[in-house]
């Protein structure tokens, strides 16, 4: 999976296939989520807060 770079202060690239969620973090964690829903990840990459947005609806739930 390709990860894109995205402009956050805690997430510095994000991927997704269609089911798996994978996030990397800028202390260099990589994350995969599986099983996030579409419309979970359209909410993730247009939230004001990409951090925040991870912390309330993907960390703990996929």
């Amino acid at each position: 999976m390709t990860l894109i770079l995205v402009n956050s202060s805690a997430i510095r690239a994000v991927g997704y296939d269609g089911y798996t969620l994978t996030v990397e973090f800028h202390t260099g964690r990589i994350y995969d989520h599986p099983g996030v829903p579409y419309s979970v990840y359209a909410g993730f990459m247009n939230a004001s807060s990409m951090g925040a947005y991870y912390n309330r609806h993907i960390r703990g739930r996929y």
